[in-house]
């Protein structure tokens, strides 16, 4: 599917809550739920600070994020349920103020979503030379942005998906 998928119904979310809380998954939980209450992009929530979203170890009623894309401020109200899963990934980790609320599980990295399904994706293109399986794997409207995410030049990702046999 390319461009805008539609959006998850509400037995899909509660679904996903429930298997996520099954298996004691704290920290997607915490994710999941900010990302469904904010709406923000993945790069946009995996820079959130714990000073973004909670202050003396209290989380917030409402955030106000700045988006990395478009540069405007995104203000949200975190539902009670956020909040709770929040609060207790910020206990369990013990995080500070000034630490991401989702950090890398790799010390020294920057944060990130899952770099094995960001790798996968790469995996792809490297096998089939198909920019655009991996364009709609990524939802991608644009081939641009499909070839930016890859780190590779127009000239060659179009010279690459032409020798590749249907």
């Amino acid at each position: 599917m390319v461009g805008q998928k539609p959006p998850l119904k509400p037995r899909e979310v509660w679904s996903i809550r429930t298997r996520l809380q099954v298996a004691d998954a704290e920290r997607d939980l915490a994710l999941f739920n900010l990302a469904i209450d904010s709406k923000l992009r993945g790069c946009d929530l995996v820079t959130i600070t714990v000073g973004d979203v909670a202050l003396s170890g209290t989380v917030r009623d409402r955030a106000v994020i700045v988006q990395k894309k478009t540069g405007r401020p995104v203000q949200f109200e975190i539902t009670e349920q956020t909040r709770a899963a929040v609060g207790a990934w910020i206990a369990r980790s013990q995080l500070a103020e000034t630490d991401f609320l989702f950090p890398s599980p790799r010390p020294g990295h920057a944060p990130h979503v899952d770099e094995a399904v960001w790798k996968d994706r790469r995996q792809v293109y490297k096998k089939t030379g198909n920019i655009r399986a991996v364009q709609l794997l990524l939802g991608h409207t644009k081939l641009e942005s499909t070839v930016r995410y890859l780190g590779i030049e127009v000239d060659d990702a179009l010279a690459i998906s032409e020798q590749v046999e249907l």
